[in-house]
């Protein structure tokens, strides 16, 4: 029997900058919107899978999230790390190579789900995703968005392993989550991650050890199996 046809149409973009990568997002918001109003079906939703490189620290517009970048432009500069204003939720998050960018561009209305539901979603779907390599992934439990496991280093904490933060107009997503894979996990040290004091982040490659992690597009494809079967739970 086929397998039936996927919600979204998954996309690699392999390496690219945060403004490009940005720009694909809008672009095909604004064609999905257009979709819907002509009432045009199949809707055209999409899910980009990608690095960001150069590196990049992306800060929303929370009053707060600017204190929480620890180093001066200079010195970021000195890493290579880029610093980008964004119109997701949250506070400040770092993405670069190694780590996987999924950026969904779906109609929640279209799927019949609320907002509370698709993050929901989207944390299962990491959480199913890096279970294939037998690590356990759950929710904060007091509530903090994303996926955590637990730390050999940090006994008494929760590490986290997958940021998420979305965007949502007129019911169409923008932005999604970010899964440390092999991700240099010292520039982390320029923010506070999420905007969560004290709370540590992780990787597949720290957790496993280099010689067992798997392949970026090995991880990527996964994920991407592990979106469109959440979808269609």
């Amino acid at each position: 029997m086929a397998e039936p046809t996927r919600h979204f149409e998954a996309r690699d973009l392999g390496r690219i900058p945060y403004t490009q990568a940005y720009a694909l997002q809008v672009q095909a918001r604004d064609r999905l919107l257009a979709a819907r109003q002509s009432g045009a079906e199949p809707l055209p939703m999409t899910a980009f899978v990608l690095e960001h490189d150069p590196p990049v620290i992306t800060v929303t517009k929370r009053d707060s999230a600017r204190q929480n970048v620890l180093m001066p432009p200079e010195r970021l500069a000195e890493l290579g790390i880029e610093l980008c204003e964004t119109d997701r939720g949250g506070d400040v998050t770092y993405h670069g190579p190694g780590q996987i960018v999924l950026y969904a561009i779906l109609d929640l209305q279209a799927l019949g789900i609320g907002v509370r539901q698709y993050m929901h979603l989207l944390e299962e779907t990491v959480i199913r995703t890096i279970a294939t390599w037998g690590i356990k992934g759950q929710r904060d439990p007091d509530g903090a968005t994303g996926v955590w496991v637990g730390s050999a280093d940090h006994p008494s904490s929760l590490a986290k392993i997958c940021a998420m933060g979305v965007r949502v107009s007129k019911w169409v997503t923008m932005h999604g989550l970010a899964l440390n894979v092999t991700t240099n996990l010292n520039h982390f040290q320029a923010i506070v991650p999420c905007g969560l004091i004290g709370r540590p982040v992780t990787s597949l490659q720290h957790l496993l050890g280099p010689e067992n992690t798997p392949g970026i597009d090995h991880v990527k494809s996964v994920l991407v199996q592990q979106l469109d079967a959440a979808l269609r739970r």
